[in-house]
């Protein structure tokens, strides 16, 4: 007993000699559960398995935690992990999961934006509209928090330069990138062999999406293996669990809807979920950084002489100039003015606000000198 509480009996017997006693009368809490919350469980259960025995859904294994998320939800009952596990065993509601090898998790980055992960997963993220979708995603490596999460239905160029747009003119310039060998990524050439010689080697091209990198000074690093990109596979891997889940439930064949969903869970993650490894929600250490000045994010500003986000976020290309004061882009003649004959010029085309045309603007030693509007069937077939 510790000393107040042996002064407390002190005084109840002062109080009364003759009635004093340090006997009482012990009680055990009600553990159980009611049984319209046992009920409750077992129906979610129920649904659970449903979804994991559909041949057409990529689920193996039950998540005992979006159960307790879901009779939160929806029928506002708070019922602990551990009681919903053990009903699941109970009732046969439980599959073993195969032992994985234990992964050493550590923080390398001791700055927000000193390393954006960023990466691709192609998935069927909803089962019943019977097409693979494509989830890119950034993620911040000091904070883990998810800075752009959007599903496509078909991976481009120009969707990775969106994400990167997006991750400037919300947060700013960051220093370094952390991607794979994606050719969207970079230009990777194989061996040569007895038939074939290459003329050009790794690094030796640059891709549309590393050139707007090059543009603002944001740094590259590529992983060699895909283990080395485990960070931002475990949230890929949660993403999934938890996508599938709800579209599965809902119902959900449209892309749009699918998005939304997205949305949600990429707020609870950011907002409300405590990281395994940093042992701390993701915003809550995004904002201290960024309050405390340890951040190494840059105010976006265009660079010199550039005056249009269309110029920095775009589709590059060179021509040269011919005798008639033309270039040909795809069988397109187009006037240039105030260039010197057989110049090169730079072409930045980015997409407009109207879905079916380009803007092309058209550059030479640092001045603009025309701008035009073409339509994207005439850009068939052009390589970017």
């Amino acid at each position: 007993m510790k000393k107040t509480h042996v002064f407390k009996l002190v005084k109840e017997y002062r109080k009364d000699p003759g009635g004093f006693s340090i006997t009482y009368k012990r009680t055990a809490p009600n553990n159980r559960l009611a049984d319209p919350a046992t009920e409750h469980i077992l129906t979610e259960l129920a649904r659970e398995k449903e979804l994991i025995e559909n041949p057409i859904i990529p689920l193996r294994y039950y998540n005992y935690s979006y159960v307790q998320r879901i009779l939160a939800d929806t029928y506002h009952e708070k019922i602990s992990l551990p009681a919903i596990i053990a009903a699941a065993k109970k009732h046969g509601f439980y599959l073993p999961k195969r032992e994985r090898k234990i992964h050493e998790r550590e923080v390398s980055t001791h700055y927000a934006g000193e390393l954006l992960q960023h990466d691709s997963s192609c998935h069927l993220f909803a089962p019943y509209a019977g097409e693979k979708w494509y989830l890119i995603t950034t993620l911040d490596d000091f904070s883990r928090m998810i800075l752009f999460a959007q599903l496509v239905k078909k991976e481009t160029s120009w969707a990775h330069i969106a994400a990167f747009q997006h991750v400037c003119l919300t947060f700013g310039i960051p220093f370094s990138y952390y991607v794979d060998n994606h050719s969207i990524f970079r230009f990777v050439q194989g061996r040569d062999s007895r038939w074939r010689k290459h003329s050009l080697t790794t690094d030796d091209v640059d891709t549309q999406w590393r050139q707007v990198l090059r543009d603002i000074r944001v740094q590259v690093t590529y992983a060699l293996s895909p283990q080395a990109k485990g960070k931002i596979e475990r949230p890929y891997r949660w993403f999934q669990d938890r996508l599938v889940r709800t579209c599965a439930r809902e119902g959900i064949t449209k892309i749009e809807d699918a998005q939304q969903v997205l949305g949600q869970e990429t707020h609870r993650y950011n907002y409300h979920q405590v990281h395994s490894t940093t042992r701390e929600i993701p915003i809550i250490l995004f904002e201290r950084a960024l309050k405390n000045k340890q951040s190494l994010f840059r105010e976006f500003a265009l660079p010199h002489p550039f005056t249009s986000l269309k110029d920095i976020f775009c589709f590059r290309l060179k021509r040269t100039v011919d005798s008639y004061r033309s270039i040909s882009l795809n069988n397109v003649q187009l006037r240039v003015h105030q260039v010197p004959l057989r110049q090169e010029v730079d072409l930045r085309i980015a997409p407009s606000e109207d879905p079916d045309t380009y803007e092309l603007r058209i550059w030479y030693s640092g001045t603009l000198t025309d701008a035009y509007r073409i339509k994207r069937s005439d850009l068939k077939g052009v390589h970017f």
